[in-house]
């Protein structure tokens, strides 16, 4: 599995290092010279094709597998994500598909997936529910879709700062690559490396410095993928909670769930219409304070990067019980409910100003 890390690793790094170099040729064709926008927190032009270099590293790695295992099965899984992908980068390129056509797009991936690979929930640990999902396929296929698709845009939603989705994502697919060798399923934990991987070498262009940014090609990507290894765990081996996956995602996916209540039955605007009151944006406005004011490109850039820590450390609070109890569904479903009431408490301590001090990083002087 080592030598599928690296070699995902160095071809995302290679890749990136070269869209980089020629970012200038991609602004031609793209709107990525663009600042405008409350989810925009840059001061530089940044090509937001990040997701060229991951493909790239999960291709060459996913490659190496097969070869390895000898069997194809892993470059069948990579046809399937192309549907998500591909409505991503036409995003990042041209700027013109918005929320739903990329959410159905990556629909189309997840019900390729359940024909294709026989990746469908069919059980979620409910008796009532569990038997009428045995039952109808239409109703387990409806569910897959749905939740490989809310997934998939939950990741998106996240990708926010600089290193965010991206560690985030890594701590899922390691949680993920550790049940896989419980379990003794050698493809999967070794789709999980190569995630890994191939997040890894865009992480080292993307965090601290920002010089690339996934994209939606990129967060679809990956958001697609846990998905879709989160199902297939569940559906090849009985023994993992189907509630194991729920928790490694919680995050992105109750920042998802709560974005929609808060924009819909709060504000009383659209669930698709972008704000500036996601979780990590406050995080950013109100704890981040390292020198306040300052629109020097370096700061706003540190400050861009020291918000994703925080969110990390939110996640990791999920992830670690989910790898410690990924057999025993009525934990997990408590540590579910317990992640929510900790993000709804947080959540309004920030908003009412009530963060604990020593959370507020404050402006560092300097010496002239």
């Amino acid at each position: 599995m080592l030598q599928i890390l690296l070699l995902a690793t160095f071809l995302s790094l290679l890749v990136g290092v070269f869209l980089i170099h020629f970012s200038h040729l991609h602004e031609r064709f793209s709107a990525d010279h663009d600042l405008g926008g409350v989810q925009k927190f840059h001061a530089h032009p940044v090509p937001r094709i990040g997701g060229v270099p991951m493909a790239a590293g999960l291709v060459a790695g996913c490659s190496l597998l097969a070869w390895l295992l000898q069997d194809a099965w892993t470059l069948l899984l990579l046809v399937v994500a192309l549907p998500a992908f591909g409505a991503g980068i036409c995003e990042d390129v041209t700027k013109k598909v918005g929320p739903l056509p990329r959410l159905l797009a990556t629909f189309v991936a997840a019900a390729l997936g359940y024909f294709v690979l026989g990746a469908s929930l069919q059980r979620l640990d409910i008796p009532l529910l569990d038997g009428l999902l045995s039952q109808f396929w239409v109703l387990s296929l409806l569910l897959t879709v749905v939740a490989v698709g809310g997934v998939a845009h939950a990741v998106n939603i996240i990708d926010g700062y600089n290193g965010l989705s991206g560690v985030v994502s890594i701590f899922i697919f390691l949680a993920m690559a550790y049940v896989a060798f419980k379990v003794q399923d050698a493809a999967l934990m070794g789709v999980c490396f190569a995630m890994v991987g191939a997040i890894a070498g865009f992480l080292f262009w993307n965090f601290p410095r920002g010089l690339i940014f996934a994209g939606d090609g990129g967060a679809y990507l990956v958001g697609f993928m846990i998905a879709e290894v989160s199902v297939l765990l569940v559906a090849r081996h009985p023994q993992v909670s189907p509630w194991f996956p729920l928790l490694c995602v919680i995050y992105p996916v109750f920042e998802t769930l709560y974005s929609i209540y808060r924009k819909k039955f709060l504000r009383g605007m659209s669930p698709g219409m972008p704000d500036g009151l996601h979780l990590h944006m406050l995080i950013y406005k109100r704890l981040v304070r390292w020198m306040v004011g300052s629109k020097d490109s370096g700061h706003m850039t540190m400050r861009n990067s020291l918000t994703s820590p925080y969110l990390w450390a939110l996640s990791s609070v999920s992830v670690a019980p989910a790898m410690l109890f990924w057999q025993d569904t009525g934990v997990l479903m408590t540590f579910c409910a317990l992640f929510a009431m900790c993000y709804v408490y947080l959540y309004r301590m920030i908003v009412r100003f009530r963060t604990p001090r020593w959370l507020v990083l404050r402006r560092v002087r300097r010496e002239s």
